[in-house]
């Protein structure tokens, strides 16, 4: 059951950060000075614990030290 619910409030966030609607539905107003993306922020960090949650850790993407093909041109 915890499982679908983290489904199902990722997938809410992705939908809401692809925003179908074209700005129609939208939490804060984007037109807001500083706080106008605070939304969509937290949408996109909200996706990342839910994925992170059911095991896809996008984090492991961009590191640069456990690629097997990393020939370590930095000469660190």
């Amino acid at each position: 059951m915890k499982k679908l619910g983290t489904f199902l409030l990722g997938l809410f966030c992705l939908i809401y950060i692809l925003n179908p609607g074209a700005g129609i539905f939208e939490l804060i107003p984007d037109n807001l000075p500083l706080i106008g993306n605070l939304d969509e922020a937290a949408a996109v960090a909200t996706l990342l614990i839910c994925l992170k949650s059911i095991g896809i850790n996008l984090s492991d993407l961009f590191r640069h030290g456990n690629d097997p093909g990393n020939n370590n041109i930095h000469g660190k």
